[in-house]
C-alpha cells in the first residue's frame, strides 16, 4: 500500500512517549501510515502520492483545545466586539452600538461582547441610563469579557421580567444601587439565566458554528472540548451539523449549558446518554456544573478574601451537598464529571465531592476533570494527585488578564493555573483557551506557558513555567487523554488519526519570546486538508 500524502524534510514533533522529533510522515486515507526520516518513507510514494516539502518547518499533532465554547465563540463573532483596539471609552461603546441600532429592526437585539472595565478610560461599567441612551426600541446586552457578567438596558430587563423586586437567583446577583434601583448589571447566575431570554435563532447558531470552525482551522485546532453551549437547542444543532459533515472539527461535548447548567445536566443524565456516546467526530463528554465565578470578575470563591478586597470571598453557585446530589449521582451512573472551579474554595469543595463519590462508588480510570483549576495551592494539588483528577488550566489567561489577577489575588498568582507543579507531581493536565473569554490562538497559550508573562511583560508566577515540549503535550496528547482518546489522536504515531498541522517556521528554533507570532500553513483533519496556505508541493 502506498501513501496518499507524505510530508518530507521537516521537523516532525511526534509527542510520542519519548518526545521524538522526526523528518517525515506518510498518510494513507485518514490514518498515519509511517513516521521517520525522509529516506525511510520514500518507498511509500508512488505517482498518486501528494508530496509536500516542509523545508524545515514544524509539523505536529493538531491542537486539541480542551476547554472552549465553540457556539459562544461563533455567535460573538456576529456581534460588536468591545475588544476592538479603537474602543477606548464608554462613549466609544455607546456610539458604536447606537449606530448599529439605526440599521437594526425595532425589537431585535443589539449585542456586544468582550467589555473589560479595567481597560476602559472611565474604569467602570456603563450605567443603566447610558445603556438606555443606545436605544429605547431595542433590547441591548453587553457581555463582559469573562462571559459571567452582562450589562443590559431597561428594554432587556423588561423582556426578562426583572424589576427592583425580583429576588436574586441562586449563585447570582441582580445588582441594585444604594437606593435599591436596578443598575443594569447582571452577575453570574442572574446573567446565565438571562441568556434564556436573549436567544439566538437557529440560523444564527448555524452561521456562528461555521465561522468558529473556520477560525479554529486557521489557528491549527483540529479538536475541541465544547465546554458548554447555551441550551439543548444549540447542543442539538451542533450534533446535527457534525453528523452532516458541516462541522468537520472533532467535538467532545461537555454535558453542560450556561443558561441553567444544573437543569440541563440533570435532564441529560435522565435521558440515559452517557460519557463516550458518539463517534470520532462528535462524542458526549463529562457531566458539568459550576462551583464559582469568573477569575477576572472577580467572582471566584476563595478561602481567604481578595487581596484587593479582603471582605470579598466571591460567589458559590451551590452548596457542597447540592453539588454532590448531581455529580455524585453522575459518577455512580458511570459519567466522567467536571466542574468550573476557579478559586481554591470552589476547587476544595469539588474535591470533597469527588472524594466522597469515590469512597461510596469506587471506580478505576474515571478521569474526572476540573475546568480552569485556577488558584491551586500545594495542599489542593496533593489531593488532585491522590484522586487522579485531570486539571484543565488556561495558559493564555495570564497573558491578557495577568495584571487583574495580580491586583485581586496577590501572591496567590504563584499557584494560578500551575502547570509546572502539576507536571512535576505526575498529574496529567490539559490546556484550554476558554475562548471567547480570551484568544483562541493556541500559540498565545504555548507562549504564556513557556514564559509566564503578562502581555505587558510583567512576570506572572514564574515558578510555573513549562518547557516548550511540555506545553505542546498539554495541547495534544494530554488533551486527548482528558477525553479518553489518547489511543487514536494527540500524537503522531502509526495507526492514529491523521490530524496534524504545519507551522510557518520551526517552532523548536523559535525564540521563546516569539512563540506567540507563529502562524499556520496547513491544517489536516482525518486525512483531509481543511485549511492551507502556501506550501511547496512536489
Amino acid at each position: 500500500m502506498k501513501a496518499s500524502v507524505v510530508f518530507i524534510n521537516g521537523e516532525v514533533i511526534t509527542v510520542d512517549k519519548n518526545d521524538s522529533v522526526k523528518q517525515a510522515i506518510a498518510i494513507s486515507g485518514n490514518k498515519i501510515m509511517a513516521v521517520g526520516s525522509t529516506s525511510e518513507i520514500e518507498h511509500l510514494i508512488d505517482s498518486n502520492t501528494k508530496i509536500i516539502a516542509l523545508d524545515g518547518k514544524t509539523l505536529m499533532p493538531g491542537i486539541i483545545d480542551a476547554h472552549l465554547h465553540l457556539v459562544l465563540y461563533g455567535v460573538f463573532q456576529l456581534n460588536f466586539s468591545c475588544k476592538d483596539p479603537a474602543i477606548q471609552s464608554i462613549e466609544d461603546v455607546l456610539s458604536s452600538l447606537a449606530e448599529r441600532a439605526k440599521t437594526t429592526p425595532k425589537g431585535q437585539w443589539i449585542r456586544a461582547w468582550g467589555y473589560n472595565e479595567t481597560l476602559i478610560k472611565e474604569q467602570r461599567y456603563p450605567t443603566l441610563q447610558e445603556l438606555d441612551s443606545i436605544s429605547k426600541d431595542h433590547p441591548v446586552v453587553i457581555t463582559r469579557t469573562c462571559g459571567h457578567i452582562g450589562l443590559v438596558n431597561s428594554f432587556a430587563l423588561k423582556l426578562a421580567q426583572i424589576d427592583e423586586h425580583t429576588p436574586n437567583p441562586q449563585g447570582g446577583i441582580i445588582e441594585k444601587d444604594s437606593l435599591g434601583r436596578l443598575t443594569g448589571r447582571l452577575i453570574e447566575g442572574s446573567y446565565m439565566r438571562f441568556n434564556e431570554v436573549a436567544r439566538y435563532t437557529p440560523e444564527e447558531l448555524e452561521q456562528a458554528m461555521q465561522i468558529a470552525q473556520q477560525h479554529f482551522f486557521e489557528k491549527g485546532i483540529t479538536s475541541v472540548h465544547e465546554a458548554g453551549t447555551f441550551d439543548q437547542e444549540s447542543y442539538r444543532l451542533m450534533q446535527l451539523a457534525s453528523n452532516r459533515g458541516d462541522l468537520k472539527i472533532r467535538i467532545y461535548a461537555v454535558i453542560g449549558a450556561i443558561n441553567d447548567c444544573k437543569e440541563f445536566t440533570t435532564n441529560m443524565m435522565k435521558s440515559g446518554v452517557v460519557t463516550g456516546t458518539g463517534n470520532d467526530f462528535f462524542k458526549v463528554g463529562p457531566a458539568k456544573l459550576f462551583t464559582d465565578g469568573s477569575s477576572t470578575g472577580p467572582t471566584i470563591a476563595t478561602r481567604e478574601g481578595y487581596t484587593s478586597d479582603p471582605n470579598n470571598n466571591g460567589i458559590l453557585y451551590y452548596s457542597e451537598e447540592e453539588l454532590y446530589e448531581v455529580l455524585g449521582e453522575a459518577h455512580k451512573l458511570g459519567y466522567q464529571v467536571t466542574v468550573h472551579a476557579q478559586g481554591d474554595k470552589g476547587i476544595e469543595m469539588y474535591l470533597n465531592v469527588i472524594e466522597r463519590a469515590l469512597k461510596e462508588s469506587p471506580r478505576d480510570d474515571h478521569r474526572h476533570r476540573i475546568e480552569h483549576c485556577g488558584v491551586t495551592p500545594p495542599d489542593l494539588q496533593e489531593r488532585i494527585k491522590q484522586l487522579q483528577m485531570i486539571p484543565i488550566p488556561n495558559p493564555p489567561f495570564p497573558y491578557e488578564f495577568g495584571e487583574i489577577y495580580i491586583h485581586n489575588y496577590g501572591e496567590r498568582t504563584d499557584y494560578m493555573y500551575p502547570a509546572r507543579d502539576f507536571i512535576d507531581q505526575g498529574i496529567i493536565c490539559a490546556a484550554g483557551s476558554d475562548a471567547p473569554v480570551t484568544t483562541v490562538n493556541p500559540f498565545i497559550g504555548l507562549h504564556t506557558a513557556v514564559n509566564r508573562e503578562v502581555e505587558t511583560g510583567t512576570p506572572f508566577g514564574q515558578q510555573q513555567k513549562t518547557s516548550l515540549l511540555e506545553a505542546i503535550r498539554l495541547y495534544t496528547y494530554n488533551a486527548a487523554y482528558a477525553s479518553f482518546d489518547e489511543q487514536i489522536k494527540g500524537s503522531l504515531e502509526v495507526g492514529k488519526l491523521a490530524d496534524l498541522i504545519v507551522l510557518d517556521r520551526s517552532i523548536l528554533s523559535t525564540k521563546s519570546s516569539n512563540i506567540k507570532d507563529i502562524g499556520i500553513e496547513l491544517t489536516m483533519i482525518d486525512g483531509e486538508i481543511v485549511y492551507e496556505q502556501s506550501l511547496s508541493v512536489i
